[in-house]
């Protein structure tokens, strides 16, 4: 008798989850993708994706999320925090506030087991740079670090659902490469930091590793793994070098200054999910 596929449900069919949603189906998972975008819906139809129109406010969610949820047997939160620009004074619990309203709906739904996609920035930059695991305190000096730290706990500590949370890297794809927010600019702080980058491909990769532990009862689902490529070229010689490839002016980085940072460890995400990554940065 051929075992049923999981359904999988995508909070969030962005850069990152609507290329996922589109592997999964390709190897016969049910798949629900949600967008805030009502003329997005009809993309994710034709990928044969099932389309649900949902908004986290911080005081309410708008659309069908019940729905969204039912008959659900692994949910992905794959939506960023979006506060870069916010500084670490601020009071506003954004982010955190959407997660709150989430998680009483989760657990009415039923669903068991969640993946949650978070950034290193959990992790603070130090000097000197050290290296990063899973055991490491999470430590965060930006807004969205903060309120990502404090959301993975609030969705692991729940008793009526397991959570994986995912750790990314500087995500890397297609057109989307940091270098060009760099290009010709003066003075870039922190030369000799470390980068800690990740390929798309490989995000997917990881992910679908992650399920394929889903339905087993033995597996520890409540765990973090830290996930970017292994390659850590200090960030004057990576951005020089992607520069000088798209052709693009090279950034000039401060001189005489100590340059914070730190090196991810991805060897649990290699060891423990078996995970070979096929992307350099």
């Amino acid at each position: 008798m051929k075992e049923e596929r999981k359904k999988i449900a995508i909070l969030g069919c962005g850069w990152l989850g609507l290329p996922l949603a589109k592997s999964l189906l390709s190897k016969g998972y049910k798949v629900k993708g949600s967008t805030t975008s009502e003329s997005k819906l009809k993309l994710l139809k034709n990928a044969g994706i099932s389309p649900f129109q949902i908004q986290l406010e911080e005081h309410q969610i708008i659309g069908s999320i019940k729905d969204f949820l039912k008959e659900t047997d692994v949910l992905v939160i794959d939506i960023p925090p979006g506060l870069r620009r916010e500084t670490s004074t601020s009071k506003e619990m954004t982010f955190v506030n959407k997660i709150k309203n989430l998680i009483p709906l989760i657990e009415k739904s039923g669903v068991q087991k969640v993946i949650f996609v978070s950034s290193t920035s959990v992790y603070g930059d130090g000097f000197p740079i050290v290296e990063i695991t899973e055991e490491t305190k999470p430590n965060p000096d930006t807004e969205s670090g903060k309120q990502l730290v404090i959301a993975e706990t609030l969705l692991q500590s729940n008793k009526d659902f397991k959570t994986t949370v995912i750790h990314f890297g500087g995500l890397l794809g297609d057109d989307r490469h940091p270098v060009k927010f760099l290009a010709g600019r003066t003075n870039v702080e922190n030369p000799d930091a470390p980068v800690n980058m990740i390929q798309r491909e490989d995000c997917i990769g990881i992910i679908e590793k992650a399920l394929n532990f889903a339905r087993d009862d033995n597996w520890e689902w409540n765990q973090n793994f830290n996930a970017v490529a292994p390659q850590h070229p200090t960030r004057k010689t990576y951005y020089h070098k992607k520069a000088e490839i798209l052709n693009l002016p090279l950034p000039t980085f401060a001189k005489n200054s100590e340059s914070k940072g730190k090196i991810i460890s991805s060897e649990k995400v290699e060891t423990i999910l078996g995970y070979s990554f096929q992307k350099e940065i």
